[in-house]
């Protein structure tokens, strides 16, 4: 009989737009992929936005380590298991380290059960452990930890709410992690534009994340516009960003090839190492501002501007500039700190730099991907950061078509 062969069974539950966002789809695709079995004891359809759908059921396994890998990949697409136990909390027995079967995060809005109440955890992001600290929970990262720490561990009395797809927003249906080179990017950048405008009316943060091709491909100019209008509320980006943008801030130049000629200058390799120590010289990006050395460019604006910025190093940077926090870990906490309340995130031609952000977020903020190849906005999506939303082109013509499209409406305002 088939219970002697899957003796290991649990009830699971999920409610939402189930059907819309394909996640009882999902759901079946995991119990058949891991061999294991289900029987629906009870299926309800909502069939308005504010109805959502229920579905309970059961899920048979082998043996109980098998049956606790199904529920795990289960609880992160949105099922619950059905019971009235609390969340299991086991102390970290040293610093820097979870328990063994410590339940790790996603990037969708989270609970667990505490002493029979639930809590919805803070600072949400993937790839962290949950600790309950007072009468709250936190994501923190496994770094994070220190000894005697409540650790959430196992699946039981922890629920995962998705951002689920509601059934009347066609018309922003570009927000969707398909990507495509074939789709007009000025319908896209239209309704980016329109976002910004939102978040900006809401009293919302925008942060950008920014790879020095922006400064390459002549798009430096159209950014500085977004800044000076209010639309950029943290920077965050590389060492050569800043570089290449004091390259050419002092010589007119990026990479050593004229911004006006598209021609390579004779001795022009050697600019962004006197741009470098141009800022070394004043001591700093902000004393080159006050001083004078710099008089123009994005991180000009930015500094004039206070918007907030970070510049995170790589193993590979000259230099590098004093401004650049070249300890990764460090570098980590400061990103993750300038993206507090951020409302909405774009990424421009930084591929590193952008996974890593979207690691970072909530799965409720979305993240504009912008970068020639699709691969790379392809990826953001594969690593978890479902709410990317991708669109493939040049980053130079997507900031001219996007200064132009906010310069529009607001002279339409006027």
């Amino acid at each position: 009989m088939m219970t002697a062969l899957l003796p290991a069974t649990e009830i699971v539950e999920a409610e939402g737009h189930l059907i819309d966002s394909q996640v009882m789809n999902a759901m079946f695709d995991t119990v058949v992929r891991h061999d294991a079995a289900f029987d629906v004891l009870e299926f309800k359809i909502g069939r308005t936005n504010d109805e959502p759908s229920f579905v309970s059921m059961r899920v048979t396994s082998r043996t109980p380590a098998a049956l606790t890998e199904v529920l795990e990949e289960l609880v992160s697409l949105g099922c619950r298991v059905a019971n009235a136990e609390d969340a299991q909390v086991v102390p970290a027995d040293r610093d820097g380290c979870a328990p063994e079967d410590f339940y790790s995060t996603t990037n969708h809005r989270t609970s667990v059960r505490i002493d029979g109440r639930w809590l919805e955890v803070d600072r949400q992001r993937m790839d962290a452990a949950i600790v309950v600290e007072g009468v709250g929970a936190v994501c923190r990262k496994l770094r994070e930890i220190r000894a005697g720490d409540a650790v959430i561990c196992g699946v039981h009395g922890i629920k995962v709410v998705p951002e689920f797809q509601a059934r009347d927003r066609h018309g922003f249906a570009f927000m969707t992690n398909e990507i495509s080179s074939e789709r007009r990017v000025e319908v896209g950048v239209a309704r980016i534009a329109a976002m910004m405008r939102a978040a900006r009316a809401d009293g919302g943060r925008i942060a950008f994340v920014v790879g020095p091709v922006v400064v390459h491909t002549g798009g430096g100019a159209y950014f500085c516009d977004l800044i000076r209008r209010g639309y950029v509320d943290v920077l965050l980006a590389g060492n050569a960003l800043a570089v290449h943008d004091v390259e050419q801030a002092l010589y007119g130049t990026s990479l050593g090839v004229d911004m006006e000629s598209g021609r390579a200058i004779e001795g022009g390799h050697r600019h962004h190492m006197r741009a470098i120590n141009a800022i070394y010289r004043a001591g700093g990006l902000r004393p080159a501002v006050a001083s004078g050395v710099v008089k123009s460019g994005v991180m000009f604006e930015c500094i004039r501007r206070n918007v907030d910025y970070v510049l995170a190093g790589s193993i590979r940077d000259d230099g590098p500039l004093p401004d650049t926090a070249m300890n990764l870990v460090d570098a980590q906490d400061l990103y993750t700190a300038a993206l507090q309340e951020v409302t909405l995130v774009l990424v421009l031609s930084s591929m590193l730099h952008g996974i890593g952000v979207g690691n970072m977020l909530p799965a409720w903020v979305p993240l504009v991907c912008v970068d020639i190849n699709p691969a790379v906005v392809t990826k953001l999506a594969d690593r978890g950061s479902s709410q990317t939303i991708g669109i493939v082109t040049d980053v130079g013509l997507f900031l001219r078509q996007l200064a132009s499209a906010l310069d529009e409406k607001a002279t339409r305002e006027d």
